[in-house]
């Protein structure tokens, strides 16, 4: 079959391009280069910078599908929700999607991106095959792992922006399934979930039945579930979660011996976690039932309840109305972190008895094999070992503020990261000291990209975008 072109991408992409690289150079020299992008999914508050920015728009679509290659042009700041719908109505799939809508290809590659099929996949940008990325030098550079920008390539992944922004990538896709048909598996301790995640990570199959997706859920520490899935052409009734019912709700069962089953659509599994934000809606009252029935469907989905996060930044809303009852202010606790997986359930055991927050979302990763690159650890500024099967653990809530000491609880969960032999996700507020967030986050490897690709320091560093400063 042949590639599937659209004329008018191609020509938008084009234009996008000449506006992104005027507007680099319309900034004054000197001055520090962002993006001009109202959005992020990032959970750090973005400073308020009136000073115009680097013009994205244009640089929002795919611009092209190969259905027999399984390979996809697409613009850095194309949204997965748009390129999902591109790549389905050809059978395919990013071999990786995050979690959310709204979240960018070129975010997911320069941040740290993940979802269910992490375990046998490995992290979206190893299914990059090559990236078209303004420098902070303003150079256009075409980085492959073969090519004279390989360092660029391999140093890209967890760069955040600050050694340059992609403006189009090409990625490998992967055939799915119309149905995904889940298995809702309980556990009554942490240990033998941590075990059988383990053998399903490693074997692909639970109980003789393929599995092609995992994550789970922990409730509490004898209240935790496995969710495995596994892609079908099969025809029957499914599931919808996007609009009264709630997802993550639907997971919970009380029969430890006989998993509860579903089945969804393809896209609505891909979205499944969007239309609450995970469990995160409940904050904003769209769970209570009295008021779900009203709030429009439309709304219901994450970008909007961005939104609303965006208001409590900018105006404190939470915390004044804490104030108002005699209640502290809230440190917010909104992290990814990786351990190891056999440390899981360690790390679980410290984070329920430390850290007031439930439910938790746990989602197996290990590197893809093959991947770009031979070396034991090709992504210098995310080190996870090849061939190592690692936990996300993902926790998005709030605890009251220790008076005194900002990031209090943030700094423990550090700490005890670090102890484990993990790492965390620098999409949120971090808290480590400099000499330890270099010895963790690429150190020598970073400062020599910064001083190939942005030596005259136009964007951010890494710890200065990525860490709270005190």
């Amino acid at each position: 079959m042949a590639a599937i072109r659209s004329e008018y991408n191609v020509a938008a992409f084009d234009r996008g391009v000449n506006r992104l690289v005027e507007s680099y150079r319309a900034i004054p020299p000197g001055s520090t280069v962002r993006l001009a992008k109202k959005t992020s999914n990032l959970f750090r508050k973005r400073a308020d910078v009136s000073a115009p920015g680097l013009d994205v728009s244009g640089l929002d679509s795919v611009i092209s599908i190969d259905p027999a290659t399984r390979t996809a042009q697409v613009a850095g700041m194309c949204t997965y929700e748009d390129l999902v719908d591109a790549t389905l109505a050809h059978g395919l799939a990013p071999t990786v999607v995050p979690q959310l809508k709204t979240i960018t290809l070129g975010g997911a590659v320069t941040g740290m991106g993940i979802e269910s099929s992490a375990f046998r996949a490995g992290l979206p940008h190893e299914a990059v095959q090559e990236i078209e990325i303004l420098t902070g030098t303003g150079e256009l550079v075409v980085a492959r792992p073969d090519n004279e920008y390989r360092d660029l390539f391999f140093g890209f992944p967890n760069s955040y922006g600050t050694l340059g922004y992609s403006v189009r990538l090409a990625i490998t896709l992967e055939e799915v399934e119309p149905f995904v048909e889940l298995r809702h598996v309980r556990f009554t301790d942490l240990d033998t979930m941590e075990a059988t995640m383990t053998a399903v990570a490693d074997d692909h199959v639970y109980d003789g039945e393929r599995v092609d997706y995992l994550d789970g859920v922990v409730f509490s520490a004898d209240e935790c579930y496995l969710v495995l899935g596994r892609q079908t052409d099969e025809p029957g009734p499914v599931s919808d979660y996007t609009d009264r019912d709630i997802y993550y709700r639907s997971i919970q069962h009380d029969n430890v011996d006989t998993p509860k089953r579903d089945r969804l659509t393809i896209r609505d599994y891909l979205w499944r976690w969007d239309t609450d934000w995970f469990w995160c809606s409940r904050a904003f009252g769209a769970q209570n039932p009295r008021i779900r029935r009203f709030w429009p469907k439309k709304y219901l989905r994450s970008s909007f309840y961005w939104k609303l996060i965006g208001y409590d930044h900018r105006w404190n809303i939470a915390d004044r109305l804490n104030a108002r009852k005699g209640l502290p202010a809230n440190e917010r606790v909104v992290q990814d972190i990786e351990v190891p997986i056999d440390r899981t359930a360690d790390f679980m055991r410290w984070f329920l008895r430390e850290v007031p927050i439930e439910p938790i979302w746990l989602c197996p990763l290990k590197l893809a094999e093959p991947s770009p690159g031979a070396a034991e650890q090709p992504w210098p500024l995310y080190p996870l070992q090849r061939g190592r099967t690692y936990v996300n653990v993902g926790f998005w809530s709030a605890v009251p503020v220790t008076p005194g000491h900002p990031g209090h609880t943030n700094r423990l969960i550090e700490e005890q990261v670090s102890e484990l032999g993990g790492h965390k996700s620098l999409y949120s507020e971090s808290f480590y000291p400099k000499d330890e967030f270099s010895r963790l986050y690429g150190g020598e490897a970073y400062s020599a990209l910064k001083n190939r690709y942005d030596p005259d320091g136009r964007l951010l560093g890494l710890y200065e975008k990525a860490v709270k400063q005190q």
